[in-house]
This record gives C-alpha cells, sequence and structure tokens, in this order.
C-alpha cells in the first residue's frame, strides 16, 4: 500500500502553470533570441492565458459560484486558489505588456517595424487611415445604441470590442450616452501601411486605432466623449452528458455554438477606460473587480502573431532548417514497408522530418496489396494530407477504420468534418469510448504478402498533424514486430466493439494497466537500490501531477534512487526536499519548439528499459483516457533515445530551468565556455541545415 502524503508535499496546478508561462515570457524578455521570435513569445503567452482562463479558471469560478469546499491534492480550495490566480495574473500581464511597450516595440521600430500610433500619424498617414475605415471598415460595423430598444448585444469570447461615451442627441431625438461597437472577425487587427505612406520598410496600424480615429463617423451629430476597446474571455469547456446522449456528434454539434457564450470570466480593457464604462461592463458581464484586466496596448497580443509572417526579415527569425530523412527511407519511390520489415525505424521530429509518415499512408491509400487502414486522429488539423490519403483509400476499396475523438479541445469542429467527409466516402468511423478521449497515437496498416496479412504500425508521442510536427518535439516509431503489431490491433478492437482487455505483450495502456506499470517500475528501482544497486530513472513529460506516481518517486529518493524529471509545464511534485525527495532533481526546458515527446527511462539492473508514449503522469491520462506506452526493443533505437531525448535535455546549461522545492524556477547560468542548447545541438546533429552558433 502507497504512502500517504500530506498536502503539502504537492504544488499547486493553476500557481504551476502560471510559472509556465512566466519561463515563455523569459524568452520574451532574452536578447539572444531573434527579435521577431520574441514578440511571438510574447503572444504565446496570451494564448496559454487565453486557454488558462477559458478552462482552469473558469472550472475555479464555477466551483465557488456553487459553494465547494473540496481542496485539491495540495491542500487548498478553489477560493484560495482563485484568489492567488487572480494576483499573480495580474503581476504576469503587468509584466508582459511592460515588455512589449518598454523593450519590444522601440526594438522593432529600430529596425524598420513600427506600430504606427494615432497621436504620430502625419497628415498623409491621416488621409490614408481615413480612406481604409471608408472603403474596408465601415460598411462591415454595427454600431449598437444601449437604450431600452436595444439591449446590451451578445458579446463572443474573445472578439474585440468597443465601448463609446456619446453627449448629444440623434436623428430620433434620443439620448443615449452608451454605445457599443463590435469589431467583425473578418477584419484584419493589424493593417500594413504601404512603405511610401509609413516611412519606414514595415509600418502597421492597429484596426483599434483606425476605429478610436473615425468612430464619430458612426455616430453623426453626436459628441464622442470617449472610446474603450475590452475584451470578454468566456468559460469554453464544452458540457456533453456522455452517458444519456444518443448520438455523440450530434450533440457536440449542438454545442459548439455556444462556446462563444459560456459564463464570462474575465474582462480586459484599455488602460483609460472610464470609471462608468468600466463599472457598466463589469455589471453586464458579471464579474467583480478582481475579474478586471486594464491594459496598457491591444487588448488582444495573440492577433500579433501574425506579424512576423508579414515581415521578410530572416536575419529577425530562427534560422531556417530542412528536416532529415532516416536513409533508408531516402531513396526515391523507395518501398517504406521493405524498410519497415529491415527493421524499427524511428523518427525525431521536427529534426527529422514527418513526411514518412504522410508517405506511410499514402503508400498504403494506393498500394493494391493493402487491404486495411487503421488510425486514431486527436489533432490533425483543418488541411490534413493523411485525411485525405485515408479518404483516397476508402475511395479505392480498402477498408478505412478511424477512431476520431470528436471531444479534442479546441479542435472539436475540425474533427467532426474529417468524420463526415470520411464517412460520406465509406470508412467506418467511430468515437472511441463513451468517458475516455482517444489520446493514443496510432496508426496500422494491414498489407497482403505472400499469401498472408502481415500489419505494420506506426506508434507516437504526438499528433498525426504535419504543422505541429516542425514546431514540437515528439518521436514515431514504425514497426514490424508481430508482437507490438498484435498489441496495436487489440486496442483497436477495443476502441471500436465490445469485450473484455486482453493482455498486451509489450504496450501499457491506459486506464488499464499504464498506471499500475509505471508504478511497478518505479517501485523495481526503489526495491534494487534497497538491495544495494544502483538505480536510476529519467523521465520527461509535459506534466507530473498524479499523487501516487509522486509518492512512489518521493519513495524510490529515500530509498536512494536517482531521478531526473524533465517536466516542461507543471510539477507537482517537490524536489530537493531533505528526508522526501533529496534525489530528485526537476528541470524544465523552454526553447525555439515545444518540448512535446513522453519518454520514461528505468536502468532495472543494466537493462535500461525505454519507453515512449503519448502519455502525461496526470490523473486524466491514467484514468480517463485511451493511451499506449511502448516500448524501444531495438538497442541501437534505445541508445538514440536515450541520447537525444534525455541526455542532452540533462546537459542543458542555456535553455533549462531548474525547480526548487517551492516551486520555483531558476535558469541555468550558462557559461560560454562549456555551453550546452539540446535543441541547438540537435538541429546541428539531425538536420540537414547549418544552424548559427546562436540559434
Amino acid at each position: 500500500m502507497a504512502k500517504k502524503y500530506p498536502p503539502q508535499q504537492f504544488l499547486n496546478r493553476e500557481l504551476g502553470q502560471l510559472e509556465f508561462n512566466r519561463r515563455v515570457l523569459a524568452q520574451a524578455e532574452d536578447p539572444s533570441v531573434p527579435l521577431l521570435e520574441r514578440l511571438k513569445y510574447l503572444c504565446i503567452v496570451s494564448s496559454n492565458l487565453d486557454e488558462f482562463f477559458e478552462i482552469r479558471v473558469a472550472g475555479l469560478m464555477e466551483q465557488v459560484k456553487l459553494g465547494s469546499l473540496a481542496v485539491s491534492v495540495d491542500g487548498m480550495t478553489a477560493a484560495q486558489m482563485l484568489k492567488l490566480v487572480r494576483e499573480q495574473t495580474h503581476q504576469l500581464i503587468e509584466r508582459q505588456y511592460q515588455l512589449f511597450n518598454s523593450d519590444i516595440t522601440p526594438a522593432l521600430a529600430a529596425q524598420g517595424i513600427k506600430f504606427i500610433r494615432r497621436t504620430h500619424w502625419n497628415e498623409a498617414q491621416q488621409a490614408w487611415v481615413r480612406d481604409f475605415f471608408f472603403r474596408e471598415v465601415m460598411p462591415v460595423l454595427t454600431p449598437i445604441g444601449l437604450d431600452p430598444a436595444h439591449p446590451f448585444p451578445r458579446v463572443l469570447n474573445k472578439s474585440l470590442n468597443f465601448a463609446i461615451e456619446l453627449q448629444g442627441k440623434d436623428a430620433f431625438g434620443r439620448n443615449s450616452a452608451r454605445a457599443i461597437v463590435q469589431a467583425p472577425r473578418v477584419l484584419p487587427r493589424t493593417i500594413l501601411m504601404p512603405p511610401e505612406i509609413s516611412g519606414c520598410p514595415h509600418g502597421f496600424v492597429f484596426l483599434s486605432s483606425i476605429l478610436h480615429a473615425h468612430v464619430g463617423e458612426l455616430f453623426a451629430g453626436m459628441e464622442v466623449l470617449g472610446c474603450y476597446q475590452f475584451r470578454v474571455t468566456r468559460n469554453s469547456d464544452l458540457f456533453v452528458d456522455e452517458e444519456e446522449v444518443k448520438n455523440l456528434r450530434l450533440s457536440l454539434q449542438g454545442e459548439l455554438p455556444q462556446r462563444h457564450f459560456g459564463d464570462a470570466v474575465r474582462l480586459e480593457i484599455a488602460d483609460n477606460c472610464s470609471p462608468q464604462v468600466t463599472e457598466l461592463l463589469l455589471k453586464e458581464f458579471a464579474l467583480s473587480p478582481d475579474d478586471l484586466y486594464r491594459v496598457h496596448g491591444p487588448v488582444n497580443l495573440v492577433r500579433l502573431m501574425e506579424i512576423p509572417s508579414l515581415v521578410e526579415r530572416n536575419d529577425l527569425k530562427f534560422p531556417t532548417f530542412v528536416p532529415s530523412i532516416p536513409n533508408i527511407l531516402q531513396k526515391k519511390g523507395a518501398d517504406i514497408f521493405k524498410a519497415i520489415r529491415k527493421g524499427d525505424v524511428l523518427l525525431h521530429h521536427p529534426f527529422q522530418s514527418f513526411k514518412p509518415v504522410v508517405d506511410f499512408i499514402q503508400q498504403a491509400a494506393s498500394d493494391p496489396a493493402v487491404v486495411a487502414i487503421k488510425q486514431t486522429v486527436y489533432r490533425t488539423g483543418a488541411d490534413s494530407a493523411l485525411m485525405e490519403a485515408l479518404i483516397a483509400a476508402a475511395q479505392r476499396g480498402k477498408e478505412v477504420t478511424v477512431v476520431v475523438e470528436l471531444l479534442a479541445r479546441f479542435d472539436e469542429e475540425a474533427n467532426i468534418n474529417w468524420a463526415n467527409r470520411l464517412e460520406e466516402v465509406g470508412a467506418h468511423v467511430v468515437y472511441g469510448v463513451v468517458g475516455h478521449k482517444t489520446h493514443a497515437k496510432m496508426l496500422m496498416v494491414v498489407r497482403r504478402e505472400e499469401g498472408r496479412l502481415r500489419r505494420y504500425v506506426h506508434l507516437g508521442t504526438g499528433n498525426y498533424h504535419p504543422r505541429t510536427a516542425r514546431l514540437y518535439t515528439d518521436f514515431g516509431l514504425f514497426t514490424a514486430n508481430e508482437e507490438v503489431c498484435t498489441d496495436v490491433n487489440e486496442v483497436f478492437s477495443q476502441l471500436t466493439s465490445l469485450g473484455k482487455a486482453r493482455k498486451l505483450n509489450h504496450l501499457w495502456q491506459s486506464p488499464f494497466t499504464l498506471h499500475s506499470q509505471m508504478l511497478a517500475a518505479i517501485r523495481n528501482e526503489t526495491a534494487l537500490a534497497k538491495s544495494g544497486k544502483r538505480a536510476q530513472i529519467i523521465a520527461k513529460m509535459n506534466a507530473l501531477l498524479e499523487p501516487e506516481i509522486i509518492g512512489a518517486l518521493y519513495e524510490a529518493s529515500q530509498a536512494g534512487v536517482k531521478v531526473d524529471l524533465i517536466v516542461r509545464g507543471v510539477c507537482a511534485l517537490r524536489p530537493g526536499v531533505k528526508g522526501l525527495s533529496e534525489s530528485i532533481r526537476v528541470r524544465s526546458v523552454i526553447g525555439r519548439f515545444l518540448e512535446h515527446s513522453r519518454i520514461f527511462y528505468f536502468r532495472n539492473d543494466l537493462k535500461h528499459d525505454v519507453y515512449l508514449a503519448s502519455a502525461d503522469w496526470m490523473d486524466r491520462n491514467f484514468f480517463r483516457r485511451i493511451e499506449v506506452c511502448f516500448p524501444l526493443l531495438d538497442k541501437k533505437l534505445k541508445k538514440r533515445v536515450i541520447d537525444e531525448g534525455l541526455k542532452v535535455y540533462l546537459q542543458d546549461n542555456s535553455q533549462a530551468w531548474d525547480m526548487d522545492g517551492n516551486g520555483q524556477y531558476q535558469r541555468k547560468n550558462m557559461r560560454r565556455s562549456t555551453a550546452h542548447c539540446a535543441q541547438r545541438e540537435l538541429l546541428e546533429q539531425l538536420t540537414n541545415s547549418p544552424i548559427k552558433a546562436d540559434a
């Protein structure tokens, strides 16, 4: 029986997420990072905080509203967490805008990339803006005066809006003092001004500035006393009672439109907004002053993410690179099935190309010997060559089975659309298991060879999404190992059919065996250490929260097991605490690419067991999702994963942050003579592109 640890031995999840965003913001602060990339990191923080409010803060507010007194594993109630989250988020956002206004914006301007503010427009710029307003903006605006006949309009989640204060009477003699103008989503939020007008190579004007300058045109004969931009973030967690619904897809399609109008959880307003308008907005959205965020600048920095793509300045961006392809797959027209038969093939994205995965499905779709293809889909994007290949395969008469996770958060609509298209061409489309998200990354091709059927499998730590495969670090494995293929076939059978879960040969699977097998592997290292043998665990993941796993790691540490944890995001374990976790080290690596691979290494008395997985060490991954964790059986590939996925990250002293027992992170002090940057070294080692030392 596992020892129960008191709440003070665990760190808080929500505060851990804010700590992660501080580390991302540090990338925007770092002058060694290319300038346009620093702007991107600033935007990523805003995007992360949007989702944080839509899901995590919304959940806390709902608990408080219901009067919940339940405590989390760290001993805090929802009300206590919400108070701390609000305090720390205000500090984080204040620093974010300070950085935008005082550091990044002036640095961009020095490079000829300017955000031209309304107060600095010259006559030519004013004329250009006026023309743009009447030609592109005014025709699509619908100003709404607030009076008994015109109640406050419904405000979409995260949309840009303007609250207007007015004086005077309109054509009907009405004396309304306020109006709302909603910026249609079809309008760009940053507009590129011609260089001959802007006076610089890349001059941008904010849509908000254009509207501010000409808002009076919308209210003829009235005086505009104030115009204030605002933005509301809403609860976006969909509620579908999976036990009650008869058709999950139809129920979800009915629920999706409501996501834009969930309960308000945050109000962002311009810092010059009048007290009267502020009070009106808080009352309208049923929010407290603690939910108000005054910002000095655009209320939605996420929209500035497009700026780097509009600016042709490669010297201000990360150097480009060409992902490599394993030698065995490089030859033009290479038979990928023949290559896999020779031995397992490992891909390390983004340093190695995702193209072989696309080729694998496309070859399977066109190969007359292929009789069936099965794949899980969690996130694949609205435009996907893989999905098109599956559609083509079904059109050619192959048995195509796709397990589509309809509840993949914020990808529900794209997944529903793919499900519809696949069904139209005769593919079997299923939605997994009610109550358990299908998060496993599996692809199986069945091929007739020499009178018998043979299976080929791809397993991965990341999604079947070619775009994110250029941005996230992940591993993918091709194998024709019969026992592994049998395991994958069994998991597909569970997802599409009914019956008891059979024992698997090599795969650990949630919700059945993954948790118990992980605990067993940790406890095995503990037993080895107690017997006097050297014991070691290295684990890399996105998040570590599950209490029983944390407890087992504490016990391992107390037995003398050396534990290195590379946790990108939230970690509830307290490392380096005397008598509790002295031999545990936790670090987070934040760099050019989003660290996304999940790797688990157990020394196991020199057997050096290595597993890759789609799952983090979180309650949801162990108990409420379909996940798979698969071993590396090939010794060479096992060594590659240890070297490329673990050791290089433990040596990193450039982009690594070490966590202390209180959940605070300290960036490693880099000495130039011994500088190690994991992602840069992997780019140099695995890609076909020369990478500068400071990349």
